[in-house]
């Protein structure tokens, strides 16, 4: 750990993974194996790009109709997603950019490099963005994305699952992380999770269904709020402070 005028502070490992988690097969060879060194963020890093309304589209955080062709429509279960950004107050933290992509509903991505053989939806392109508002409130509609397996151990399959990224006021203040759907019996089995030797740290990952946001014999929703900073905060993949 270095002295407290650094700008780096060791990874709080009672909550995150980590970084080499042989559980987990890729850590083994992208995990470091220095020490980190802590580098002086240049202006650019530390200063904009600053983000508005007017720099959305209008179907942004509609992932059911952004890439859809004319007339169609994705296929797989309907969701609302929807909560704040918040500090370690719980005070609303507004003009966020949060975007989100993520598989479809058979579980595949829209990528070059994905050769599971789940098809791909013509009408799904599985990436959405949004801006905060004054009440930290965010809000996207898509699909479900579905379970997929992947190389690791020899039957492991990932949950149903979202990307996030949430772009703060500088270049160096991205995080990244995932969220996980309440209910879904994959979450006690996947390897990547099990990284996490915080049973808490892992809970807060998990999005809840909110029946009084669905639109009834619609669209079911689920609610998750990210919370940036202080004991309740979100687990992110890239934040090096931790928690």
């Amino acid at each position: 750990m270095l002295d407290h005028d650094s700008e780096f502070i060791a990874r709080d490992t009672a909550s995150h993974p980590p970084a080499l988690t042989p559980i987990y097969k890729t850590s083994v060879l992208r995990s470091p194996r220095l020490p980190l060194i802590s580098l002086q963020n240049s202006l650019s890093e530390v200063t904009g790009p600053v983000f508005g309304y007017n720099e959305l589209g209008p179907l942004d955080n509609d992932l059911l109709r952004n890439y859809a062709r004319e007339g169609g429509e994705p296929i797989g279960e309907r969701v609302i997603l929807h909560g704040r950004v918040l500090d370690g107050n719980a005070r609303p933290v507004p003009n966020v950019l949060v975007e989100v992509w993520q598989a479809n509903g058979a579980g595949r991505y829209r990528h070059r490099n994905d050769r599971y053989e789940a098809p791909i939806d013509p009408n799904f392109g599985g990436c959405g963005r949004a801006v905060t508002d004054d009440e930290g409130r965010w809000h996207f509609r898509t699909v479900k994305p579905g379970p997929y397996p992947y190389r690791n151990r020899l039957n492991d399959w990932r949950p149903a699952h979202m990307h996030f990224s949430v772009f703060g006021s500088g270049f160096a203040q991205r995080l990244i992380t995932q969220m996980y759907f309440e209910g879904d019996p994959l979450i006690r089995h996947d390897s990547i999770i099990a990284t996490i030797p915080d049973p808490d740290a892992r809970e807060r990952l998990v999005a809840k269904l909110d029946l009084g946001a669905s639109v009834p014999l619609h669209t079911l929703a689920y609610r998750w709020d990210i919370v940036l900073r202080g004991r309740r905060s979100t687990l992110f993949e890239n934040k090096l402070q931790g928690n």
